[in-house]
């Protein structure tokens, strides 16, 4: 006789074995219908699950962060069933639930085609129709093998043979379908409602370059249409915003096959923007009380294997060079570099916390397919610092930090702010004593901000704790930038040590932090959120003096000497062109200022002002112009001559 305790902290008692289908019936017809999955004792379950024990249960609907992903695996398994359907000679290799949305990678020898999306579409829109039960089915290993070897389906034969020999092997079948899969699913197709298939690209099997080319369909799923439109329109804007085109046609950055995919060439102008960042970095963390680094590109191999990149990192590093009989490494991250300096002297209590900051170029090795942009690149400048303190400054560090973090995030425009909180893993370094006050430390720190975060269980990095802070851009995108990571690893394996106030030996607590992430990816973040319209302070030019005609050819040059004496960034378009066009052209090219000048304006020492934005601010001395705009840029956009 269960008794199942609900989330309000009601119970109920059935006098036999219920599922969790059962339980959604008896509280509402209205929650039955719409329940896709169960949390049973903290367990994410089929709604066919039995529940023959006293129990913690709550129903998962679409509407939940965990229901959605259920939904969206469900129609990835809809959408290899389609293709299988439709395509019979086709292979199905995995197909798991990312952000909005989901993909499926096929191996087929012919290329699929956009018109083939649309039947594929077409087909799951009706196995959706048809309300095909979805069931669960446990197999054994040697039955499950052979049954899709006998279906042509070596990748999943070859999934099978590599999972854990105490795992237990499951199917989920709809109609006549079968596919591996661990589930939840929902409980019919006729639960999904809402999708759309969105594009194809390009996949390794196991994202290995060496394995063989997969097709791979994405798609998304939403728990009704409504849904689905909003974010259907929501693409369609961030495809306005692709900071790729942008970044052509504004001449910022180019990503040049020649010399190797994923490594960025900032033009003049994406470089102006650049050295604007980067000025504003180092003043503010000087003024936070920063030292600034600077580290070499490559080290010895021996130093990773110190560090425990060469275990836990050799897939995402280049392979070393050699010279002298001597292996040389391209550098994934800086923070080894940092702990040298460290223990280059003995330090005392009495210099902690120390403080250091770099920008410093790393190298990824990433597989082409997941090079997007500057979102995803092998060479980039993190935004990198570390915090060596005692453990009785962890609290105040981290406080600092977030502080810090928030300004800055802020002080480009990012108002939204989610954040995790993640603890101690299943596999961790050092004791649960030093963990449990990192983690307490981090929660301190956050309600001292009086900042929410979710709890991620579990989700820290083996050396640590961590927070992790997204940013919400101008069209609803979360994007993870920040991250705050306390590190008792590095310390350890590098045997760093200070000297106690009574005299002994002690570990320094490694603190890890990044407040924009990498430069690169940063800058395509602002591109798409500012949509290239950047505020004048980033923008690489400022204002742009237009002639009417030569006679404003002298009066134009001696403006732009004037105001760039100011340390403004203005040119001139001197061309023999008609103003409405080259009023059009520096619009399209989102120029904050056009200055306007005729021998009205040559005459009167002033400039007729239009904003990018097409208004009209009239004519105004050039002095005015100028008071104005330094007044923008010192409040960094917050205030601007169009409020």
């Amino acid at each position: 006789m269960p008794t199942v305790t609900l989330p309000d902290g009601s119970t109920r008692s059935y006098p036999e074995p219920v599922t969790v289908a059962d339980i959604a019936a008896d509280i509402g017809p209205g929650l039955a219908k719409a329940a896709v999955a169960g949390r049973v004792d903290g367990c994410l379950v089929d709604t066919s699950f039995p529940v023959d024990h006293d129990a913690e249960v709550a129903i998962v609907t679409p509407r939940d962060p965990e229901g959605l992903e259920v939904l969206r695996h469900s129609t990835a398994h809809l959408l290899a069933q389609a293709v299988q359907e439709l395509f019979p000679d086709t292979q199905v290799t995995i197909g798991p639930v990312i952000e909005d949305g989901f993909y499926y990678d096929f191996a087929r020898d012919e290329p699929f085609t956009p018109q083939d999306l649309e039947a594929i579409e077409k087909r799951m829109q009706e196995l959706a129709a048809a309300d095909l039960p979805v069931q669960r089915e446990v197999w054994s290993r040697d039955e499950a093998i052979r049954f899709f070897e006998s279906q042509g389906e070596k990748y999943k034969a070859e999934i099978i043979r590599e999972l854990p020999e105490d795992e237990e092997i499951s199917l989920y079948g709809q109609g006549e379908w079968k596919d591996l899969c661990r589930g939840p699913h929902v409980p019919s197709t006729g639960h999904i409602k809402a999708f759309k298939l969105t594009k194809l690209a390009g996949a390794y099997w196991r994202g290995d370059a060496r394995n063989e080319q997969l097709q791979r369909i994405y798609g998304t799923a939403w728990p009704d249409r409504r849904a689905l439109k909003q974010y259907l329109k929501r693409l369609e804007e961030a495809e306005r915003r692709d900071h790729r085109r942008i970044g052509r046609e504004l001449d910022l950055f180019s990503l040049q096959e020649e010399a190797g995919g994923g490594l960025v060439f900032w033009h003049p102008k994406g470089a102006r923007i650049r050295r604007v960042i980067e000025d504003f970095w180092r003043e503010q963390h000087a003024a936070a009380g920063y030292e600034l680094l600077y580290t070499p590109h490559i080290a010895l191999q021996t130093l990773w294997d110190t560090s425990g990149h060469t275990d836990f990192y050799r897939e995402s590093m280049y392979h070393p060079m050699e010279e002298d009989h001597q292996l040389y490494q391209l550098k994934p991250m800086n923070c080894p570099f940092h702990v040298l300096i460290y223990k280059n002297a003995l330090r005392s209590y009495r210099e902690l916390p120390i403080r250091w900051a770099e920008l410093g170029t790393v190298y990824r090795h990433e597989m082409s397919g997941a090079l997007h942009g500057l979102m995803r690149v092998r060479g980039f400048t993190q935004d990198d610092a570390h915090i060596f303190c005692r453990e009785d400054q962890i609290a105040d560090e981290i406080l600092r930090i977030l502080d810090l973090t928030i300004f800055m995030l802020e002080s480009f425009g990012f108002k939204e702010f989610s954040i995790n909180l993640s603890t101690k893993p299943e596999k961790a370094v050092g004791s649960d004593e030093i963990w449990d006050k990192a983690t307490g430390a981090l929660r301190e720190a956050l309600a001292a901000k009086g900042l929410a975060y979710e709890l991620d269980e579990g989700g820290g990095a083996f050396y640590g704790p961590k927070i992790d802070v997204k940013i919400r851009d101008a069209i609803g995108r979360e994007w993870q930038c920040s991250t705050i990571q306390l590190d008792f690893n590095l310390p350890e394996r590098f045997d760093m040590e200070y000297v106690a106030e009574d005299g002994e030996r002690r570990r320094p607590i490694m603190i890890h932090r990044a407040l924009l992430g990498s430069i690169e990816r940063f800058f395509g973040i602002l591109i798409e959120h500012y949509e290239g319209r950047f505020p004048a302070w980033l923008a690489p030019v400022q204002a742009m003096i237009l002639t009417i005609t030569d006679r404003q050819r002298d009066y134009a040059e001696r403006l732009v000497e004037l105001l760039k004496n100011q340390g403004l960034r203005v040119e001139a378009d001197l061309r023999n062109e008609k103003i409405g066009f080259k009023i059009r052209e520096h619009t399209l090219q989102r120029v904050p200022y056009l200055l306007v000048v005729g021998d009205r304006e040559a005459d009167s020492n002033t400039v007729a002002v239009r904003t990018r934005g097409g208004k009209d601010l009239g004519s105004m001395p050039v002095a005015e112009f100028a008071e104005k705009l330094q007044a923008e840029l010192a409040s960094r956009g917050r205030t601007c001559m169009e409020d």
